[in-house]
């Protein structure tokens, strides 16, 4: 995989469980064991997830006594769309 921002943005966003826990991040911040809720899916597992939207710079961690919550940073996006933006669109014949 490439390492640039871009292509670790399509890489996380790639995967339907990552575009879920992005959207129940949407409705404000929530810790791991909140966004594990209802996956089906081992607390190490959700870990992996969330390692790979940091590393995409689409959530960040924080630290709060014991509690870690996760959220949604809010610019993350902005260079996908941009980068979207800027491509032609497809001739259709």
């Amino acid at each position: 995989m490439r390492t640039d921002q871009l292509s670790k943005t399509f890489y996380a966003l790639a995967d339907t469980t990552r575009r879920e826990i992005l959207a129940r991040l949407d409705e404000g911040e929530k810790t791991v064991n909140e966004l594990a809720d209802g996956f089906g899916m081992s607390l190490p597992a959700i870990s992996k997830h969330l390692k790979v939207l940091q590393q995409a710079g689409l959530i960040e961690q924080t630290r709060h006594a014991q509690r870690r919550p996760c959220r949604r940073v809010e610019s993350s996006l902005s260079m996908l769309a941009d980068w979207l933006a800027s491509q032609p669109l497809p001739v259709r014949r």
